[in-house]
């Protein structure tokens, strides 16, 4: 946002009527001028906020304007302040080399100077110096964010650290032990979820996302995010009302995506909700569109936070205890998300206390077929017995190598552990692993360089290699695949998911 000092037109000609002629000719072209009878004027103006400086050639010698040019050279990096000087007709002196030296952003015009041209040059200044105001929000936004990503990360580290400490403590206690694990099991969800939300933005922004569309119900993706949010909703004691049409609201969509965007949406709502506040869900079919609308009766938006609230980075005010405000990113990740469906979001609020209203417009998918999400657990009845795996982990960070190793013999597996590749290669002509768990940045061999040889060890050549790795990019999933992974799992590991895995993985493999 800009004041209006910020837009202001400063003219300094304190010589002839160039002042009051150039100040007409703008002003009838609705531009904010303001005429400065001395240097000392401008300077004290400019320190209140300028758009452009618009001066004329006599007056701006090197001693006459040595403080506007410390001026100038102590701007912040953001600001470029632009800088139009009327000159003598045919002037191509050195008075012109050393001005563009000394001012910087400089606009030559000759006089006499036709008023359209005037008007065209310092509106196009003007333009250039909002691109530079939008630099400065940009920037006070991403530092706002960095220092309230800090304080976010830093949060579940202290309860991490004095459980961790705890556990010496209680070890002989089954239950403290258990309840110091799910402590530390949460708050390391927590930070696992900050991350990916950073990467899920950074990500879909960028365009690296393969949206994975089949023809879906909204229906089914509002209940399936319903029961996701719903313990927060049940812990506020607010109220949930649904509003689901009888027909197919049909779109071509990516199911876990569009989840994704209804959950954000209703985990905001009940976010900026009072305890005991209305949440409402209205979910209705067009001709040619499938409209999502969430209302919610709490604290409302400002008119000013409503132009800007699916900004990256865009955080309503905090309280003191943090339960208001945010990253920035959630809403952000909405927009993205919708937009790469075809479709778009609006954001409306008559103001604070009045509550918010969000809603979502997706192209709607005549006649589909809905292609129903099966569930494994109904899909595949398992009737086989657990099946003990041989695996093989490699993490040169020891701790983590030898919790995750504990995990998976607790699992019921057989675990071999090394720190370096080099011995790794050596057991693994041992051992001959089924599942080789391996971290990528190693140091004595790369993991994907492990991974290639493994492969070409007979003993290894047909085992399954899963990365688990800090590195999350797309190119590196890429090239730890070409080196000859099977699975790409991102720190801090999802258990869950990895337990799912060798648990089907079993299923396939011929134990020895």
């Amino acid at each position: 946002m800009t004041d209006s000092n910020e837009q202001r037109i400063l003219i300094c000609a304190p010589l002839g009527k160039d002042a009051e002629l150039a100040c007409h000719v703008l002003q009838n072209a609705d531009l904010n001028c303001w005429v400065c009878k001395t240097f000392q004027e401008l300077l004290a103006e400019l320190r209140k906020g300028a758009g452009a400086i618009l001066s004329v050639e006599e007056v701006l010698t090197v001693s006459a304007t040595s403080a506007l040019i410390k001026y100038l050279a102590g701007q912040p990096n953001w600001s470029d302040v632009p800088i139009l000087v009327l000159t003598k007709s045919g002037g191509n002196g050195p008075w012109v080399k050393e001005a563009y030296e000394k001012l910087g952003n400089l606009t030559l015009l000759e006089r006499p100077v036709r008023a359209p041209t005037l008007t065209s040059a310092v509106r196009s200044a003007l333009r250039a110096r909002l691109r530079q105001y939008e630099i400065r929000q940009s920037d006070q936004r991403k530092d706002e964010f960095l220092a309230m990503l800090a304080h976010e990360l830093r949060n579940p580290l202290a309860p991490i650290s004095a459980a961790a400490r705890l556990l010496d403590m209680v070890a002989n206690d089954e239950t403290k032990v258990r309840s110091t694990s799910e402590i530390i099991a949460r708050q390391v969800s927590h930070m696992t979820n900050l991350v990916d939300d950073l990467l899920d933005v950074a990500r879909v922004t960028r365009g690296l996302i393969t949206l994975d569309k089949k023809s879906l119900d909204v229906r089914h993706i509002l209940t399936e995010a319903v029961e996701q949010v719903n313990p927060q909703i049940t812990a506020r004691r607010q109220h949930l009302t649904l509003h689901l049409p009888p027909d197919l609201a049909s779109v071509l969509g990516d199911r876990k995506r569009l989840v994704q965007v209804v959950t954000n949406l209703l985990n905001n709502a009940s976010k900026y909700t009072p305890e005991g506040g209305n949440i409402i869900a209205h979910l209705h079919v067009t001709p040619d569109e499938i409209v999502l609308k969430i209302t919610d009766s709490g604290i409302g938006i400002s008119a000013e936070m409503v132009k800007r609230v699916f900004d990256l980075f865009a955080q309503a005010e905090r309280t003191s205890d943090r339960s208001l405000g945010g990253l920035g990113l959630g809403l952000a990740l909405v927009k993205s998300l919708v937009t790469s469906h075809g479709g778009r979001v609006q954001a409306f609020s008559e103001g604070p206390g009045q509550g918010s209203k969000f809603t979502v417009y997706l192209p709607r998918l005549i006649n589909a077929r809905i292609d129903q999400d099966k569930n494994q657990s109904e899909n595949c009845q398992k009737q086989n017995s657990f099946q003990r795996l041989r695996l093989m982990l490699v993490d040169d960070n020891k701790d983590a190598a030898d919790a995750l190793a504990m995990l998976l013999e607790a699992s019921g597996h057989q675990v071999s552990v090394e720190y370096t590749a080099l011995k790794a290669l050596a057991l693994a002509r041992l051992t001959a692993p089924q599942i080789c768990i391996l971290d990528i940045g190693l140091p004595d061999l790369d993991g994907n360089e492990l991974a290639a040889r493994l492969r070409a060890l007979p003993e290894t050549a047909n085992a399954l290699l899963i990365a688990v790795t800090g590195y999350s990019q797309e190119r590196d999933r890429a090239k730890s695949i070409a080196a000859g992974f099977d699975y790409h799992f991102v720190k801090p590991v999802d258990v869950a998911k990895l337990l799912a895995l060798l648990e089907e993985s079993a299923q396939v493999i011929s134990v020895v």
